[in-house]
Formats: structure tokens, C-alpha cells, sequence
């Protein structure tokens, strides 16, 4: 008889609950991250009639990859760590074997020129990767929405409003997808899963809902500009990568603030490749520069943390405007039951990817035991 194969992630105690059948509801949720995805995938098991909007071309946010003739990039999110059991089970029971464990042998803190200066401190936790890129995992789970109808991509929902038909409902006014300029009528509810201060402005020129604007005051997200290099010369017989022999680094550099060797991650493709993300403070001083001028100065960075002064045959830089929360709300979620508006995000809790999930996952429960 084999052995039974035991989960690696954190267990969660199992529990029945008897439910009476809630009445099905028609709720939007706008915007299809983690959090949003998590949002909607909860109700929609719970029977509700769910409709989710994303303004980009694919889900994810910053659980995004970038293409590039040499591999791909993970251009926002770099791992995430499992910690909430739920998050765990949704992982193991929702995505079988898309996340592996990441072994990013040596996690340092580094000076200005890359030497170490102190070790990551003793820890037993995990980091995660979705394969074969960190987008596969928000992709995978948007599938059965999208497979539905569910999923409306290349929707930028600009505002709320009381819909004109029923005053206790809510209506979208929205630009992009099949309309230019659409109207989508008749929620009961509006979840919207969004970054703080995208969620401001909306907020702020939507009906009624500018005291939820004003709870948003203290959130503070910064920008962050990622460099993205590949080396395939590094793949020369007797050569197998350039530089330090860490995978993964933080650093002091005043531009830089993370290292990590895309090609050590699973599934990846053995071609040298490295991604850097700037600091906050420089990130939000040179958020106005053009792109070719901020890839110069992280370039000159990069070779002064890694010692890797060699050319890149591929050089590409972005900029997340809203990537980096320094001051989360401090709760999971924000629920006016009254308006039937909740807001969710990382940004409540913090900025890792297991923030967003616990963030959507939590105002959608509230929302559905309401």
C-alpha cells in the first residue's frame, strides 16, 4: 500500500456547516486580481448571480508575466508564501500542482554594492511560484468564469450609479469591451476589487458613495519600476550563470530593492535571466520618467549590486503606478451593507498575494451571509 501523500501546505480544520439556501442575488465585482477572482469565485459557489469587469486584457494584476524572445518574466509579484489554511486548500484542492516551491537557495540583504551584510534569518516557510509563469495561477482560476460569460475583459468601469430602472440597484458606466461606452444595469451589489487610489477617484465621482472614498485616506501605495534582462551568452558550455551564485536578494541600493534570478524558478527555461524592482522612494521620485531613461539608471544599478557588467541581449523596464502598499488600511475589507458597496484589495491588509485572496475571500464571505 503507498503512502499517503501529505500536503505541504498549512491544514485547515475541518468543518460542516449547515447553510438555509441564500436567495440569489446579481453582484459585480470590478476588477479580476487575486482579490477580485477570490471575491467572486466564493459567491458564485454560494449561488449568486456574479458578473466580474477587469479594464486589462487578462486577469491577474500584478500577478502578471512578461513575454520575451528569451523567457518569460515575472513582471509584478515575485513568489507568495502560504500561511492562511485557506488559501492553502484553495491552492490544493482548486489548482493541483500549478504552485511549486521555489528554492531561492540564499536569500541576502545586500549594501549599495552588493556585498552581504546580513543573511535572510532562519525560517522554515516556503516561497511559492505559480508555473510555468506567477500569471497561471489567477488565469487558472478566471477559466470557469470566463467559460460562463462571466468575465468581462477590456472593461474600464469609470463609475458607479443608481440604476434609472430601480432605485435600489446599482448600475456601471463603463468604457471598452463589446461597447464603446456601455452601461451594465441591475446589481444588487458592487464589490470592487481594486487599488486604492484608482478606487479614490472612482469613489469620489460616483453616486452616494464618496464616504466610502474618505475611509481610503490613510492608504498609502507606492510605484515600482522593474527591470527586466536576459543573458543568453551565460549558456555557454562550462557557464551556467553570471555573477553571484544567490537567487534572490534584497538590497539597500538606493534604486534597487529586489533581486531574482527568473531562470532559478521552476519551469522557467534555463536561459539567464534576472528580474530587478526598484525601491518605493525611487520608484515614486522618477514615477515621470520616460521608460528608456529609467531602464539606463536601473541597468547601471543592477551591474553595481550583481557585479554582471556584461550587455544584455534584452533590456525592458515598466512601470506599476499602484504596486506597493506602505500603508494598508488595516482591515480585510470595507462593507457598506447599507449601499451594498465593498471594497477589497491587498492594499487592506498589506501587499502580498495571500493580503489580496484573504481580502476578497473575507468580503465575500460577508457579503454572502448576509
Amino acid at each position: 500500500m503507498s503512502a499517503t501523500r501529505r500536503s505541504p501546505y498549512p491544514r485547515s480544520p475541518a468543518v460542516t456547516r449547515r447553510r438555509p439556501a441564500p436567495t440569489p442575488r446579481r453582484i459585480a465585482v470590478v476588477g479580476a486580481g487575486l482579490a477580485g477572482l477570490a471575491c467572486a469565485r466564493t459567491l458564485l459557489r454560494a449561488g449568486h448571480d456574479v458578473a466580474v469587469f477587469e479594464t486589462a486584457p487578462q486577469p491577474g494584476g500584478r500577478m502578471a508575466a512578461q513575454d520575451s524572445p528569451f523567457g518569460s518574466f515575472d513582471s509584478g509579484a515575485q513568489y507568495f508564501t502560504v500561511r492562511d489554511p485557506r488559501f492553502a486548500r484553495a491552492l490544493e484542492i482548486t489548482a493541483p500542482g500549478l504552485a511549486r516551491r521555489w528554492s531561492a537557495n540564499a536569500v541576502r540583504v545586500l549594501d549599495e554594492r552588493g556585498r552581504v551584510i546580513e543573511a535572510a534569518l532562519p525560517t522554515r516557510e516556503a516561497h511559492w511560484v505559480a508555473t510555468p509563469t506567477m500569471a497561471a495561477l489567477p488565469r487558472h482560476w478566471a477559466e470557469p468564469l470566463r467559460a460562463a460569460g462571466r468575465l468581462h475583459l477590456d472593461t474600464h468601469v469609470l463609475r458607479l450609479a443608481r440604476d434609472t430602472l430601480d432605485g435600489t440597484r446599482w448600475q456601471l458606466h463603463a468604457e471598452g469591451g463589446a461597447d464603446d461606452h456601455a452601461v451594465h444595469a441591475g446589481f444588487d451589489q458592487v464589490l470592487l476589487a481594486l487599488p486604492a487610489p484608482i478606487l479614490r477617484h472612482m469613489l469620489s465621482i460616483s453616486e452616494q458613495t464618496e464616504p466610502l472614498a474618505e475611509a481610503l485616506a490613510g492608504v498609502d501605495i507606492a510605484p515600482c519600476w522593474t527591470l527586466m534582462l536576459a543573458f543568453p551568452h551565460a549558456a555557454q558550455p562550462g557557464l551556467h550563470t553570471l555573477g553571484p551564485q544567490w537567487n534572490a536578494a534584497r538590497s539597500t541600493h538606493h534604486r534597487i530593492a529586489w533581486l531574482a534570478r527568473e531562470s532559478s524558478k521552476p519551469r522557467r527555461g534555463p536561459i539567464e535571466r534576472w528580474t530587478a524592482q526598484a525601491s518605493a522612494a525611487w520608484s515614486r521620485e522618477h514615477e515621470n520618467d520616460d521608460t528608456p531613461r529609467a531602464t539606463a539608471k536601473l541597468l547601471k544599478a543592477f551591474a553595481e549590486v550583481t557585479g554582471i557588467r556584461a550587455t544584455p541581449a534584452h533590456a525592458e523596464a515598466l512601470l506599476w503606478r499602484q504596486a506597493k502598499t506602505l500603508q494598508p488600511l488595516g482591515r480585510p475589507f470595507v462593507w457598506d451593507a447599507a449601499l451594498g458597496v465593498g471594497l477589497c484589495g491587498d492594499w487592506c491588509l498589506g501587499h502580498r498575494v495571500e493580503d489580496a485572496f484573504v481580502s476578497g475571500l473575507e468580503l465575500a464571505l460577508t457579503v454572502a451571509a448576509r
